[in-house]
């Protein structure tokens, strides 16, 4: 299992937020499970946010009052007769804290309260949580995370994506339909954190490559390419002609096993072969070299890939990161991949 704190360390790559000084002494804690860890940035932010003040949106609202506000319903107005009562229905929007964003945090912090964290960290949430007595809670199951985010609100992104990470990739349901936390983050929500920690790990160190997550279009010989899918790589490396095209992988087994034999993941291998293969095409006749890598979060399994193949002319590897040792020897393993393939480039922060 991987380290709590390389969790962390993996976040605040994702989130440039968790650099700031309010968050470093969470990088010196020592943390049981990923919810105490969740926990720990919760309070923090929140806390963070309430100095900003709590963001507002107008909110559609609709009553009985005994003065005009806003418009009139009138067929409501009518149908409970309530001018009999002096009053009318009006509709009016109200600016108010009990936006869609405070309502996900509020819910959030609730089930972490329910979870197997430190009792000062629960009292920690509980004093944050007086602040949002004007929040109603939300149905977490039915929040669409799409939101949209505007300078106004961008101080929620990290805070709300982190309330994503708890509701979605430590929430476990039982048979008899009731939530426990796990300890850990999903498959799936780990998969695209261990994305977007290579990525932002590549854009932060080595400003002298194009770092990206660029489409890579398709190399048509008529331009038609209609319900074609969209090739979108998760790791983009380039300086000048030289490109390293880099697909995170992050699998509960690296490898799959017929017949006693382990392979690599065949539709992993024909994914990568295509984007190499679509993208050195894109430089038409001018000199260049294009490589890929399967790039695997190493478990325990006795067998892990290490391979390196020259596929028509193009260098396709398939290698492991060990999530699991010291972060330095984390980024040690990323900065070899950089330093091999891109003459001349180093570590610069």
């Amino acid at each position: 299992m991987i380290p709590i704190q390389n969790i962390y360390y993996m976040l605040s790559y994702a989130f440039k937020v968790l650099n700031e000084q309010g968050y470093k002494r969470i990088a010196t804690e020592e943390f049981n499970n990923t919810a105490e860890l969740m926990a720990a940035i919760l309070a923090k932010g929140i806390a963070v946010q309430l100095k900003r003040g709590l963001g507002k949106e107008y909110i559609s609202q609709t009553e009985e009052l005994s003065s005009l506000r806003g418009k009139i319903d009138i067929a409501e107005s009518i149908k409970i007769q309530s001018m009999h009562r002096k009053k009318l229905i009006c509709t009016y929007d109200d600016f108010s804290v009990n936006s869609t964003m405070n309502r996900v945090i509020k819910s959030t912090v609730e089930l972490l309260l329910k979870a197997d964290i430190a009792k000062s960290r629960k009292k920690e949430l509980r004093k944050l949580m007086v602040f949002f007595a004007d929040v109603t809670p939300i149905d977490l199951y039915s929040v669409n995370w799409n939101l949209q985010y505007n300078r106004n609100n961008q101080s929620y992104q990290m805070l709300i994506s982190i309330c994503y990470l708890v509701v979605k990739g430590l929430l476990q349901t039982n048979t008899d339909g009731t939530t426990k936390m796990m300890d850990f983050l999903d498959e799936q929500r780990m998969c695209r954190l261990y994305e977007k920690f290579i990525l932002e790990y590549y854009k932060k160190h080595y400003p002298k490559l194009t770092v990206s997550a660029s489409q890579i279009p398709w190399s048509l010989d008529d331009g038609i390419g209609d319900m074609l899918p969209v090739m979108q790589s998760d790791i983009h490396l380039q300086k000048e002609n030289t490109v390293l095209i880099i697909d995170a992988k992050y699998y509960t087994n690296t490898t799959q096993v017929q017949f006693d034999k382990h392979t690599l993941h065949s539709n992993n291998m024909y994914q990568i072969f295509t984007y190499v293969k679509n993208r050195e095409y894109q430089f038409g006749d001018e000199d260049n070299k294009v490589s890929g890598m399967l790039l695997y979060a190493k478990t325990e399994e006795e067998i892990q890939p290490d391979n390196v193949f020259q596929m028509h002319g193009n260098q396709i590897s398939v290698k492991t990161l060990d999530l699991n040792k010291p972060f330095d020897e984390i980024a040690k393993q990323l900065d070899e991949i950089a330093i091999a393939h891109f003459v001349g480039i180093e570590n610069a922060v």
